[in-house]
């Protein structure tokens, strides 16, 4: 836990409270794109498939980026990274605001957002966070990350909707770029501040750290089950406004849908963040999943109306992101925080190949089935098999920590 007082506690406070609004930010705005589905679509002609492809490779390359700048930020400083990304995430926003092609999509919002959200994302910011808190309290502050997270959800989802029904498109992701614009100054100050935390550091060097998790079955099975997650999570954020529109509800009731997923999800983080540090997480996680796959089952079962959408978005909203302080916390407890961001990047390269495939594949049976059915299914089945997995997990220290205490 930070020091309660004098100059030093008083900077780790700063850190942390920066650090917060940095994913308040960057985690807030990725749940919006969803939004833009239906009017991106239905004004260019392009068919869901485009955007939705666009979206996906997003999700693609902020996971095969995310390794590489989490390398960078451990090497370098995380701080340095994060304005780096606030910048580039300005810059395509306003491209992507102007927009008028399939492959301009393609660049601006694939490609370009991609690197910045890697370079703005929770990994990143999990690594501050942890570097600045004791072991004991480390699980119930990457809760509170992740809940911040969708604290942006909560306030830049209406927002977005609200610019995009009186404005139109282009104005909205305007309008979002100046909020992105804010990260860089926070990242200045979290480099004023930072120090080198609470933990003892590490002289094992990165490819070190590489060879270690390789070999670590436990790190394997994390990397094959957080590719659920992001199946789950981004195929729901981008796909779930279109599905309640086919099904003729309101884009008011989708933003609301939205909304009540980042108010449960906030709870529900900080939530599996506390359980995290009093039982095992990998037994947290096997239910988390196994609950996942039974409300999405009991939602493409029950007969569509207001109440069982709403019910839906508060019991997946609450299984939402408690995957991440809990699979972030076993990285951190297997092999130490000195390599976290990397280590975790790379864990979160599987949730986003699971994002991209969510995200395609919901668009592409969109289009040639004309339903949404298909990709539900697998997503059930998806979550009882993760929650195999992680049953599997060997969570134990590495020897090298082990032999340290």
């Amino acid at each position: 836990m930070p020091d309660s007082g004098g100059a030093r506690g008083r900077q780790t406070w700063i850190v942390l409270a920066s650090a917060l609004a940095v994913i308040v930010i960057s985690a807030g705005i990725q749940q919006t794109f969803g939004l833009y589905m239906l009017p991106i679509s239905a004004e260019q002609g392009w068919g869901r498939e485009i955007l939705s492809l666009a979206l996906a490779g997003q999700a693609l390359i902020i996971g095969l980026t995310t390794p590489f700048v989490a390398a960078v930020a451990d090497k370098w400083g995380s701080p340095r990274v994060l304005a780096t990304g606030g910048l580039l995430y300005v810059v395509g926003l306003v491209l992507m605001s102007q927009a008028v092609s399939p492959l301009a999509m393609f660049v601006n919002a694939g490609f370009v957002i991609g690197i910045a959200a890697a370079a703005t994302g929770m990994p990143l910011v999990l690594s501050i966070v942890s570097r600045n808190v004791s072991a004991e309290k480390r699980s119930v502050w990457l809760g509170t990350v992740t809940a911040c997270g969708t604290l942006g959800q909560f306030l830049i989802v209406p927002f977005s909707q609200q610019m995009i029904s009186a404005f139109g498109w282009p104005v909205a992701l305007i309008a979002v770029a100046c909020i992105v614009s804010l990260i860089v100054p926070l990242a200045l100050v979290i480099r004023r501040m930072t120090s080198a935390g609470v933990e003892t550091p590490s002289a094992q060097k990165l490819g070190e750290a590489l060879v270690e998790a390789r070999s670590n079955s436990g790190y394997i099975l994390l990397i094959v089950g957080f590719f659920v997650c992001g199946f789950h999570v981004r195929f729901i954020a981008v796909h779930l406004p279109a599905y309640l529109g086919d099904l003729a509800f309101t884009p008011k009731l989708a933003a609301t849908a939205l909304v009540v997923i980042a108010v449960c999800n906030g709870i529900g983080s900080w939530g599996f963040g506390w359980l995290g540090g009093r039982y095992r997480k990998k037994h947290l996680l096997s239910g988390l999943y196994t609950m996942r796959a039974l409300v999405i089952f009991a939602f493409v079962i029950t007969p569509p109306s207001i109440a069982s959408v709403m019910i839906f978005a508060a019991a997946i909203g609450f299984l939402w992101l408690g995957t991440v302080p809990l699979t972030s916390g076993l990285v951190a407890q297997i092999f130490g925080t000195r390599y976290m961001a990397t280590l975790f990047g790379i864990v979160f390269l599987s949730h986003q190949v699971g994002a991209f495939l969510g995200v395609w594949l919901g668009g592409r049976m969109f289009d040639a089935t004309g339903s949404y059915e298909a990709v539900w299914w697998i997503a059930i089945a998806l979550g009882f098999v993760s929650a195999a997995v992680h049953m599997a997990i060997d969570d134990r220290p590495v020897m090298r920590l082990q032999a340290a205490r």
